[in-house]
């Protein structure tokens, strides 16, 4: 029951419109305002900190809760996740390790797709990279904390978010693949296929959905927050 249970709530989840429903407090409709994205990024450009703060952890929610949900439910022998719930121990299942690992990610995949695409707007939504770091938060916390550190590094000297976060997908896959290494999972043959899968879709994703903003940086016409005074 759970294998599609889990993926079918986490889509449902992952499509509740925040930014939208914190622009309609305000009165107005985020999709025409600044770049018109739901994401948390354009909620703090037109609405403030105050909005734009409350709205990416809420997003990153998004991903992280429905994929614990996964990680606590969907069991294969020798499994271990500190993210898992032991709460909900007594109702996990054991599956082949192959079947709950393609479950587990589809899991945190249906999140992200949920808010990309989410049927409560027309289909539409952000571009994932919240939602999809609460995801990586369950399934590979080590390399999230690299990739805020890469992600910090580029925005300070850059000053543009789509640029640092565009740079963060696309050594995701890398990172999943040294992780396996580092950890010896490719020596024994239990590296996990399906999340390097998933690390290159969801990476390719994201850098999809910065296909405007990859033009306005070729044009030079991207929005830079400004640098601290």
């Amino acid at each position: 029951m759970y294998l599609w249970l889990c993926p079918l709530l986490a889509f449902f989840f992952g499509s509740i419109p925040f930014g939208w429903i914190f622009g309609k407090c305000k009165g107005i409709d985020i999709r025409e305002h600044g770049s018109g994205n739901i994401g948390a990024t354009n909620v703090w450009r037109v609405l403030g900190k105050s909005y734009g703060i409350p709205c990416f952890l809420l997003d990153v929610l998004k991903g992280l809760i429905p994929t614990v949900l996964g990680l606590s439910l969907i069991h294969f022998i020798g499994m271990k996740n500190p993210l898992s719930l032991s709460v909900l121990a007594p109702l996990a299942e054991n599956f082949p390790m192959l079947t709950a690992q393609i479950f587990q990610v589809l899991t945190g995949l249906c999140a992200i797709l949920g808010h990309n695409y989410s049927p409560w707007v027309g289909f539409k939504g952000g571009k994932g990279i919240a939602t999809s770091a609460g995801v990586l938060i369950a399934l590979m916390p080590a390399a999230v904390v690299i990739l805020v550190m890469v992600w910090s590094i580029v925005f300070a000297i850059s000053r543009y978010v789509s640029l640092a976060s565009i740079i963060a997908a696309a050594i995701l896959p890398l990172l999943t693949v040294w992780g396996s290494f580092h950890h010896g999972k490719f020596a024994d043959g239990t590296w996990n296929k399906p999340l390097l899968a998933f690390s290159i879709l969801i990476g390719t994703l994201a850098i999809y959905k910065h296909r405007s903003n990859i033009q306005r940086l070729r044009n030079r016409t991207e929005n830079r927050f400004p640098k601290k005074s």
